[in-house]
């Protein structure tokens, strides 16, 4: 009788510091909704960790796209021109706030918007580019910011997958007008459910803050000036994410380790990696493959499968979902998603873990 090998889950967070113990603080203070310490604290001790004016925490990383997007005055009539290779929560915000996502291909090389292919997709009616580090790789911000001076453009990051990632040693999410981030429970720092939103420029910020809290009056109790929301973070969230961001630093080394075991272990095989240069330093939120098709794609997943070894396929284009489907073909991101898998990718892994993951991928390759 065989025995099934212990699971490998593809995520699961480092709660190795003092989550526990600051939680615990906030049900001692009695402070567990959007008012307490930690959401002050994490928003200033954030905003240092990525070198950054001002930043404003929120409930998820979707509505902080929401929230950014609002915060900058874009909506119906309007149009932001996005990369189709993304988390469908990139593309859903620009919707909410009723303007037009415009799709644009990937590199081959870093899987991120394609640079070259953006000015023929801005018109009259482009407000916005809306960059997306995707998987932990960052974009070519040199060139998308050009684009964005060239053509009068705001410059939106969403950094939800790409905390501790740099370019040219900056960090993503310092580049843009406005940035976001997600600390859903799988992302590199979490705070179970929760987001930050993230500008140097203090207006944008104070804009923000009024939006996610119902558009209070400043002035006068009780009296909302226009259409606000309820996109807050608890100070339990945020006690979570003080936490966090405490071992954020042991974290980030360990992630990039586990994809150097990874590359090391697969060197040789036809498997292609999201390229690295020395511009650019990856956090590796997600340590990503492309095998040579789509069949052997699944083959890889469903052996690993067999194996109680978790994987994930890379997100759909944006342009192949019913609500944003188009006739136009994005030959780089269609074949980048039909070939592409995310490996289990957590902190915790062990070098041992690693070497079972790989080996059995070699035996189907």
């Amino acid at each position: 009788m065989s025995i099934k090998n212990e699971f490998i889950p593809v995520y699961q967070p480092q709660l190795s510091g003092r989550e526990r113990q600051y939680v615990g603080q906030c049900f001692d203070s009695s402070w567990i909704s959007s008012k307490g310490e930690f959401v002050t604290r994490f928003e200033r001790e954030f905003a240092a960790y990525l070198n950054i004016r001002h930043a404003t925490t929120v409930s998820n990383g979707t509505v902080a796209l929401h929230l950014a997007l609002k915060t900058l005055g874009i909506g119906p009539d309007d149009e932001v021109i996005v990369p189709t290779l993304t988390y469908i929560a990139s593309v859903n915000a620009i919707a909410y706030v009723g303007a037009t996502p415009v799709f644009v291909d990937s590199e081959e090389s870093s899987w991120n918007i394609d640079p070259g292919k953006i000015t023929a997709k801005i018109s009259q009616k482009t407000k916005a580019i809306l960059a997306v580090h995707l998987y932990g790789a960052p974009c070519d911000m040199d060139s998308i910011s050009d684009v964005c001076r060239e053509h009068n453009l705001f410059l939106i990051e969403d950094a939800a997958e790409a905390f501790g990632t740099k370019y040219r040693g900056q960090y993503a999410g310092s580049f843009g007008d406005i940035s976001t981030f997600s600390f859903f429970g799988n992302k590199t720092i979490t705070t179970g459910e929760g987001g930050m939103v993230v500008s140097n420029r203090q207006a944008l910020i104070e804009r923000a803050v009024y939006l996610k809290s119902q558009a209070v009056s400043l002035t006068r109790e009780y009296w909302h000036d226009e259409i606000g929301f309820n996109f807050r973070m608890t100070n339990i969230c945020a006690a979570i994410g003080v936490a966090q961001l405490e071992h954020a630093d042991k974290i980030l080394p360990k992630k990039r380790e586990l994809a150097d075991w990874y590359r090391a272990d697969l060197a040789g095989t036809s498997l292609v990696f999201q390229a690295d240069s020395q511009d650019a330093m990856n956090s590796y939120w997600m340590v990503s493959i492309l095998a040579k098709d789509a069949i052997e794609r699944d083959h890889i997943r469903q052996h690993l499968k067999n194996n109680n070894i978790e994987t994930r396929p890379l997100f759909y284009p944006a342009h192949t979902m019913p609500a944003f489907k188009t006739e136009d073909t994005y030959p780089v991101a269609e074949s980048l998603s039909s070939r592409g898998l995310n490996l289990p990718s957590y902190p915790g892994l062990t070098r041992e873990q690693v070497a079972q993951i790989t080996s059995k991928i070699i035996e189907v390759i």
